[in-house]
């Protein structure tokens, strides 16, 4: 018989050191140390489930009423998150347990150290819901009772060793933290009585008889006993080696499962949804099903982004689901080989990076031109400022670059065109800027104008070089 369950007020006799109030279940009031990763942490789970030093204050005549298997199975699907952002639904879905029973046991966890909030849930009217995200903790009680050593401080410090008397426990807290806690199976099934079985009040009990008769006694004349109260026997190859191949085989799992189709559609879905700013009002369910071909083609994140910096970032996306739908039509058309999308997301990170020193460079200190030619020109600059002005001398005096000299002309083209070749197409762009399309069309020439141009305006990889 169960024991009577105790009153509200003296429920449960909880040690002061092994219960975290609310105040004290946030990342930055935390006494406990963060976890290096799920093994370790899975560790300290079973620590405290094995302890028995923490023990749930109810406040109600419901909820769990210990640290049990089933908090460890709560455990075992966060240690395997990362970062560890569970919604309730999430683990509703993977443990089989109530809405209700998640809360209770999460709330266990915080109040037994082993959770601190770093970001609270939200649930606004008419706005998504946000999922809790939690940092999974190490308690101090864990590190004092297996004499464990940290260097550092605050929730950051790190384990440096352990006291000889706690290796032998941590051993064994190893051993569970290798093995997967599962749902018990049910017991109803073996607890049914056999097929067949009957039971009457004048024969008593009668011996089950399978449907299927595997074998037929032999019988000499007649007899007076029935032969459907006869078993059949094994054959005696089973009986001499005494071992027998079971019906059904246990399966034998290794590593985490892989994703198919769909899950890899959801996965990149999230993945787009948290890089691509004008996406972050989306549903992820409807953007998997948007990316269901490019996923399918093997796409990665990085190729999608690429592939939407082909055209103009928008400043705001009303739908955010059709505005994909509309930028992806025909992508895997376009990009189909591995390679190509390779040499695209490696070109769009140039693009990134050359974007990102453009911009240090306009804030820093003014530079040297990296032109050879507009040095020339800078300096010459400078020279004729510092030259002394004389009154009544003249001075050389041109009308436009139609009185350049046919030497001048073919000196900047050809400086021109071993600087595009090179990639740099300052002296060119510089001369259109200043002096209009038509003079850098008569320095340089139209084609090499043209090409200049498309290769200043271009995000994308580009061969260079005359046909």
């Amino acid at each position: 018989m169960p024991a009577p369950r105790p009153a509200v007020d003296d429920a449960v006799s909880v040690l002061p050191g092994l219960f975290v109030p609310e105040a004290s279940q946030w990342l930055s009031t935390s006494s406990g140390r963060i976890a290096g990763e799920g093994y370790s942490w899975m560790q300290a789970v079973h620590w405290v489930a094995g302890s028995g030093l923490y023990r749930p204050r109810r406040h109600r005549s419901h909820g769990p009423r210990s640290f049990g298997p089933t908090t460890v199975r709560v455990a075992q699907e966060l240690a395997a998150l990362f970062p560890c952002r569970p919604g309730i639904d999430y683990l509703v879905r993977r443990t089989g347990l109530s809405e209700r029973s998640v809360e209770y046991h999460l709330g266990m966890l915080r109040e037994a150290g082993l959770l601190a909030y770093i970001v609270r849930g939200t649930r606004i009217r008419g706005k998504k819901a946000q999922a809790s995200e939690f940092a999974r903790m190490v308690p101090q009680e864990f590190d004092a009772a297996l004499g464990i050593r940290t260097a550092g401080g605050g929730t950051g410090r790190r384990m440096t060793g352990i006291a000889e008397a706690g290796r032998e426990l941590m051993a064994k807290l190893a051993k569970k933290a290798s093995r997967k806690v599962r749902k018990p199976r049910s017991k109803t099934s073996s607890k049914a009585p056999a097929r067949g079985a009957r039971k009457s009040a004048d024969q008593g009990s009668v011996t089950a008889v399978s449907d299927v008769v595997r074998c037929t006694p032999i019988q000499v004349g007649t007899s007076a006993v029935s032969s459907a109260g006869t078993t059949s026997f094994p054959p005696e190859s089973k009986l001499a080696s005494g071992q027998s191949d079971s019906p059904t085989p246990k399966k034998v799992k290794r590593g985490r499962r892989k994703l198919n189709s769909v899950g890899r559609r959801f996965q990149l879905a999230s993945e787009l949804i948290r890089q691509v700013p004008w996406m972050g009002r989306a549903s992820v369910p409807r953007i998997a099903w948007i990316l269901k071909e490019v996923s399918d083609a093997s796409w990665t994140a990085d190729q999608v982004i690429a592939f939407l910096d082909c055209g103009d970032a928008p400043g705001i996306v009303h739908r955010p689901s059709g505005f994909l739908a509309g930028r992806l039509a025909g992508a895997v058309a376009l990009w189909p080989i591995e390679e190509g999308r390779e040499r695209a997301v490696q070109a769009y990170w140039d693009s990134r990076r050359a974007e990102k020193a453009r911009r240090q460079e306009w804030k820093g200190a003014w530079q040297a031109p990296r032109s050879m030619a507009v040095c020339r020109m800078v300096a010459e600059a400078f020279a004729l400022q510092e030259q002394p002005y004389v009154p009544g001398e003249a001075q050389p005096e041109l009308g436009g670059v139609e009185d350049l000299s046919e030497q001048d002309v073919a000196n900047m083209r050809a400086t021109g065109w071993g600087e595009f070749m090179a990639g740099d197409t300052t002296l060119i762009m510089t001369t259109y800027d200043a002096l209009g399309p038509a003079a850098a069309v008569h320095i340089f020439g139209a084609d090499l104008v043209q090409r200049a141009r498309k290769l200043a305006s271009s995000s994308s990889l580009m061969s260079v070089g005359r046909r």
